[in-house]
């Protein structure tokens, strides 16, 4: 795939539109051109900003509760008995209503911190210099976090695995700090972070699988650390990574 092609399917390429055979080639481009990286990186971040400010002005429920009040048609005293049946229905419906926002905004939450880590996922795959400690020895970048971060974690040996550790760096979501691994799984790309589970309380990630932007994403929690896998390769070589991880924890 050339530049042009690259960059006409970029927007869809992040906006997880692409079907699995393009959104393969996109990424191998950008992979192999920086320019085209670079570019990949800015509109993550423009698309980042447009979504901050949009959340920023959505009106709460209260405002809407407000607005409905000042619109309801006042009724005489003599029509309350008839009114109660039906406000009885209407406390009914707000009740399920709310149940239904709480349910969305949860799910709202989930989706913008998935959006989150793959932006992260895509600037390093843009990245010039990547990681901050290169190695394959994973008693090399273990210690590199001490003092950086607030918690440890234990990582896999890699024999007879088709992964290779390529090193990590300090990696920020929600202005919390944890580990940014990098592997690498024959030609593709795959990145683990790491934080503290207290780190999500207004997001509650939940675990599993999920597609993000084109990416397989999946997370777990385990001993007080939520870890996340963010790749663009099919869910059997996520679980594979997903299985070594967890054989040490």
């Amino acid at each position: 795939m050339d530049c042009h092609s690259s960059r006409e399917k970029l927007d869809a390429y992040l906006d997880g539109e692409l079907t699995e055979a393009e959104a393969r080639a996109v990424g191998e481009h950008l992979r192999s051109c920086a320019a085209c990286a670079a570019e990949s990186a800015e509109r993550v971040q423009l698309k980042r900003a447009i979504h901050v400010v949009g959340q920023k002005y959505a009106p709460d429920a209260a405002f809407r509760e407000r607005i409905q009040a000042s619109l309801a048609p006042r009724r005489t005293s003599r029509w309350r008995v008839l009114w109660r049946p039906v406000l009885a229905l209407a406390v009914v419906a707000v009740i399920v209503g709310a149940g239904f926002f709480f349910v969305n905004r949860q799910r709202a939450a989930e989706r913008q911190l998935l959006g989150e880590l793959t932006d992260l996922h895509v600037t390093t795959l843009a990245s010039s210099n990547p990681v901050d400690v290169v190695s394959t020895d994973r008693h090399t970048v273990k210690p590199w976090f001490e003092g950086k971060i607030a918690f440890t974690f234990n990582l896999p040996e890699l024999q007879d695995s088709p992964f290779t550790l390529v090193g990590g760096k300090v990696a920020y979501l929600s202005q919390s700090p944890g580990a940014e691994l990098i592997y690498r799984i024959r030609q593709h790309q795959l990145t683990v972070f790491i934080f503290a589970e207290q780190a999500f309380a207004n997001s509650s990630p939940s675990n599993g699988i999920e597609i993000a932007q084109s990416f397989t994403v999946r997370s777990w929690e385990r001993n007080g650390l939520r870890y996340f896998i963010v790749g663009d390769v099919g869910q059997q070589d996520v679980d594979k990574l997903y299985e070594l991880l967890k054989s040490v924890q």
